[in-house]
């Protein structure tokens, strides 16, 4: 496939944060009006890794100062607004942002006028741009199952309304699913859909466990790569796949391009979309990421429209938002 078509094409991101995909430009006006004074060339010193990124302890520390962004209805709104129009501007028709609200209560905001500050910006972006959006609100790993079960409870308030589901992030290895069965439980009650990062550091033992609490979406899913009856199950199942290749090849997820599991995935009847992840932190665009995919194992027209279509699918967007999405293309 020809870069110009991989440029031009609509496309679908369901699995980018907001702290990892601050815009440079307006992050350097946002620290300068909060007292902090950078240039470009240190900010991305101080957000960005390359492929020479050592580990994920590395990669995590590149969130540190975007979140001194976040810690204000202006800075939320703003970050969210420059990141949904940065991703318009390369044919994203459907962008599904996912932050944890408890990271912006530093400075003693609550949650749900945090969630609706990044709302505002998005819903800015909706109205100057070719793009459709929802918020995935992501609970941490590490927090008591009542603080998490508190950002639940405030995006309920919002659900249908911009937030349109919710995740849990964070140390996966210190913290495995097991530990969580109770927070699901608790959710499947209140009603808020959910997606699960999970087997991004290798431990398959995770994805099982979410597959026991319902989920629908994985992100990252790459340790059942080498486990057969996993993934016959996830296929079984429909379960989709948020796949992020750049961002896995930096925190050592797998060591080579070569090694990213989408097609494996794919030939065992999984969903699959393709991500970012990171868009700042990773130094990376949507189109970037189906440029490698294809530059390593070669792209046709009709797969790239059935990732699309499965991205649709596996969204967390309305019936009728899907439908308009699937016209697209």
């Amino acid at each position: 496939m020809a870069l110009p078509f991989i440029e031009e094409m609509p496309k679908i991101e369901l699995h980018c944060h907001l702290d990892g995909s601050l815009d440079l430009e307006n992050a350097k006006e946002l620290l300068l009006e909060r007292g902090e004074e950078y240039s470009l060339s240190q900010l991305k010193d101080l957000m960005q890794v390359d492929l020479s990124c050592p580990n994920l302890a590395e990669y995590l520390k590149r969130f540190v100062l975007p979140n001194h962004c976040l810690q204000d209805a202006a800075g939320l709104k703003a970050s969210a607004y420059h990141l949904a129009k940065n991703a318009a501007n390369e044919n994203v028709k459907y962008l599904e942002v996912r932050f944890a609200p408890t990271s912006s209560q530093d400075k003693g905001m609550k949650l749900l006028p945090i969630i609706e500050a990044v709302e505002e910006g998005l819903k800015q972006a909706r109205e100057e741009f070719d793009i459709e959006t929802g918020i995935i609100l992501c609970m941490m790993r590490g927090l008591d199952d009542d603080r998490n079960l508190s950002v639940v409870k405030a995006g309920m308030e919002l659900l249908g309304n911009g937030v349109v589901a919710c995740d849990i992030a964070g140390d996966e290895a210190s913290y495995p699913m097991s530990n969580h069965r109770e927070l699901f439980r608790q959710i499947k009650k209140i009603g808020m859909p959910y997606t699960i990062h999970v087997g991004e550091t290798g431990n398959a033992a995770n994805i099982r466990e979410a597959l026991e609490l319902g989920t629908k979406r994985l992100g990252h899913g790459i340790a059942m790569a080498k486990d057969e009856a996993l993934m016959q199950e996830c296929g079984r199942l429909g379960v989709g796949v948020e796949i992020c290749p750049t961002s896995n090849l930096q925190t050592k997820a797998y060591n080579n391009i070569s090694d990213c599991p989408i097609f494996l995935f794919k030939d065992h009847g999984i969903p699959v979309s393709l991500n970012t992840d990171n868009r700042t932190v990773s130094n990376t665009t949507l189109t970037n990421e189906f440029k490698i995919i294809d530059d390593c194992f070669g792209l046709e027209e009709e797969l790239v429209r059935q990732i699309y279509k499965d991205s649709v699918e596996m969204s967390f967007a309305s019936d009728e938002i899907k439908h308009t999405l699937l016209s697209k293309y």
